[in-house]
This record gives C-alpha cells, structure tokens and sequence, in this order.
C-alpha cells in the first residue's frame, strides 16, 4: 500500500462552538452566486453523464468559470416586467472530440451545457421565465494538453497543486443557518409563494445569543399593495423564528430574528422582485464566491478558496479533496464524539496519484486533547478513517456523479 502521509494531530484549543463569538453565512439557492454554483455543476454532471453513454467513462472537462451578469427589471405590486434579460455564459473547458479508430468524433458538449442549465433553471425557479427573462450562453473549449494528458493517465493523477479543506462537526449556528435557508426555500414555499429564493441568511452569535438576519426577495406578483407586502414579511418572520427555535431544540441560546433589514416603509423601499431573484436587476454572480461545499461561508473554521463547483470529478482536487475532506472530518468527529471540532486539510501535487496526497492533516480539537488518554486511539481511528477514504477516492467521484454530496 503506497504511502498516504497522513498526520494526525491533537490540539490543545478550545472548539469554535464554545467560543465566545461565532460568524456564519449561507448564500441561498437563487443568489446569483449560487446560481452560478449550481449551473456549473449541473452543467459537469450532464456532460460525465453524456461522455459515459458516448464514450464509456468520463472524459476531461472543468465547467467551472459561470458568469452571471445582471439584468435590468421593473417590479411593483401586482406584477412588474424584466426590461433587460440577465445573461448567463457557461465558460469552461470540454473533451469536445474524440478519436475513434481513424476517425474523430465530435460530441455535443455545448447543447448538453445548455439543456442542463436550461433544466435546472426552470425547476428550480418557478417565477423565472428562462425562455425569456435570460439569456443562456456556452463557450467551451478543449483543454490544454498537459492536463488532459494528466487526466487520461492511468491511475487518476492530481491536475493542479492544491488543497481541500473540511471541518466537523456542524456547530448548532451552522445548522441555523443552513436549515433556515433550506426551510424558506423548501417547506415555507408551499405557504408562502410570495417569497422568493434569493435568500440570504447570516448568524452572529455572540455567548449564548444569537443574532440571525435574513434577507430574502419577494415577488411582486403575489402582492398587491404595500400592505401585503408587510403582511407577507410578517409571515415570513413569524414562520422563521418558529422553525428557528424547532432547530434550536433545549440548547439554552436566545435568538434575535431581523428579516428584510433594507426595507425602508417610510420611503417605500421594498425587496421587491419580479422574479424573486436579484439577478433580474443588480446583482452578478461568479462560481465560488458563495458557500463552501458543505454549504456555508465560515470565516471562524479553516476554508479553501476554490471553487468546488463545476470542476471535473475525476482528477480536479479543488473539487475531490475539498468534499473529501469534508466526509473524513465528518466520520472522525462520530467516532471522537463529545465537543471536539475536527479539521482536515489535505493537499496534492500535480501529476501525482490523487490517492497519494503530498501532506494529510488531520486535527483533533480539544481543550486537553494532549492530556486525554482516549487522543493515541482518537489518533489511530483518524489515520484509518483518512486512509481508507483515499484508497477508495473514486467512491468521492460515484457520489458526485450522482449528485449525492453538495457542492455549495
């Protein structure tokens, strides 16, 4: 078995969730942020999907530099009009030919681009008319010959130096946060149309109390006036607290609710949209400036700063060790159990066996953790757990395929 140079470490610090002060963000899904994540995802999975029907396994690709460019629209109470669509370009790189026998084959890289963001787009966003309020774009190319050289090696070998970075467990504002946007994009909907999913939601928790601020668009053409507009945010703000303090449970935690904080009913400044997403009018949108792969923007944990969306789930790291890194922390932090937090960061080197990282690091966060006489075995279960992850890596591959992990 080659070596996997995996380090594991007990650190003596307290864990972030008994800290004194907290951050946590979570870029719902109709941020143009996030939209961009999940286009440039779908749009990998539809092409592993068309190379393994065409080709048999998945050829090289990166899908993941979306663009979103605002539109222009003009909401107001009752239902407004998109003045100017939003324009959407799926840039990445694409096995757009192939050999066979004497003869190369082209393959459909550009209509499969467009037809999976197409999909998602209109499943996803019932108050966008993707047909009309934007304009879908696909400029793909093939890659360059030194990476897809490393990507057809056999062995799956790394296509960049990098890291991905994943920590555990989730600290009961992560999971605020995360299930407050899930549940307003989810559950909330079927009672409340009038929300939107441009939802943004941000914690604060400082001790024991817990500021949560939740700005979510709403869409205009489930409102009549002013007062349903109020009346709606109400409802919003009633329901979420509620779901809240249901996440919250017997934790002994007070929670301030702010939703709609810009709103200004003096001034009649309303988060007012016609689609219920603000990409219809000012805001733009990148892969990878939202959330993380395991949902959420943590400035107190460590982080990567790569995009882990749209990238090829075969050699690309920046997608495999970030979501791997993620599962190990997670299964080390069940069998550690108890307040410990769990960092993982693993990093490769180009043109190197993705199964054989350069440095795999793995911390055990504990207040005593070098006077704890259970860290030599802690110690041992990590460097099992880690190991058996990279020598079964193409399981990370299988779940992404099948859209089984997040990517944002």
């Amino acid at each position: 078995m080659a070596k996997k140079n995996i380090h594991v470490s007990g650190v003596d610090e307290v864990p972030l969730p008994k800290r004194n002060i907290e951050i946590v963000e979570r870029k719902g899904i109709g941020h143009p942020d996030s939209v961009a994540d999940a286009l440039s995802e779908e749009v990998s999975k539809a092409l592993c999907r068309m190379y393994l029907k065409e080709y048999g396994h998945v050829l090289h690709h990166n899908t993941d530099e979306t663009q979103i460019a605002a539109g222009r629209s003009a909401p107001r109470f009752g239902g407004g009009a998109i003045i100017d669509p939003s324009y959407i370009l799926l840039v990445g790189r694409a096995t757009t030919d192939i050999a066979v026998g004497k003869d190369i084959k082209s393959l459909p890289c550009k209509p499969t681009a467009l037809a999976a963001a197409r999909r998602y787009l209109d499943k996803t966003f019932p108050n966008l008319d993707s047909k009309s309020e934007v304009i879908l774009d696909a400029k793909m190319g093939m890659g360059s010959d030194d990476l897809t050289g490393v990507y057809k090696a056999s062995g799956h070998l790394a296509n960049d130096t990098s890291f991905g970075v994943g920590y555990a467990p989730y600290s009961i504002t992560d999971k605020l946060v995360l299930k407050t946007e899930e549940y307003i994009n989810g559950r909330l909907k079927k009672k409340l149309p009038e929300s939107g999913q441009d939802v943004k939601v941000m914690a604060s928790r400082i001790g024991n109390k817990i500021t949560l601020t939740v700005a979510c668009a709403m869409v205009d053409r489930y409102l009549d006036d002013a007062s349903a507009y109020k009346s709606a945010v109400e409802q919003l703000y009633d329901a979420t607290l509620d779901n809240a303090l249901k996440i919250i449970g017997s934790q002994k935690l007070d929670v301030d609710l702010y939703v709609n904080t810009g709103d200004d009913y003096k001034r009649k400044v309303y988060y007012l949209t016609c689609t219920g997403m603000s990409q219809e009018m000012g805001d733009d949108g990148s892969v990878g400036r939202g959330n993380r792969c395991n949902g959420l923007i943590t400035p107190y944990r460590p982080m990567s700063m790569e995009a882990t969306s749209g990238k090829n789930p075969i050699t690309h790291i920046g997608k495999i060790y970030n979501i791997m890194s993620k599962l190990v922390a997670d299964d080390v932090a069940k069998n550690v159990g108890g307040d410990a937090e769990i960092r993982v960061r693993i990093l490769s080197q180009i043109g190197k066996p993705i199964s054989e990282p350069l440095a795999a690091s793995v911390d055990i966060v504990t207040a005593d953790a070098s006077a704890n006489p259970k860290l030599p075995k802690w110690k041992e279960e990590a460097e099992t757990i880690a190991s058996d992850w990279l020598d079964n890596i193409d399981k990370i591959t299988e779940l992404i395929i099948n859209g089984e992990v997040r990517t944002f």
